[in-house]
């Protein structure tokens, strides 16, 4: 099995984060959140791998997604 880059554990971490934040919405809308985290992974996985730049910004802003959507307050997602 072929080595994982630094991002490339990155973006796996993030994705992971996101699944485990999925478990604290509630059970009616956890399948919303979990769609719409694959989507948007599915999304970009044609960006290449050395393509740092857009790796990085897609890192950062699915960050801030991911922080924004863990509140509490936010108990549903709807594209």
């Amino acid at each position: 099995m072929a080595r994982l880059s630094g991002l490339q554990k990155d973006v796996l971490s993030l994705y992971r984060q996101c699944l485990r934040a999925v478990k604290l919405k509630p059970n009616d809308t956890q399948s919303h959140f979990r769609d719409f985290a694959r989507s948007e992974f599915h999304k970009h996985r044609d960006v290449g791998k050395k393509d740092f730049g857009t790796i990085e910004y897609l890192l950062r802003r699915g960050r801030n997604q991911l922080e924004s959507y863990s509140d509490s307050g936010i108990r549903d997602i709807r594209r």
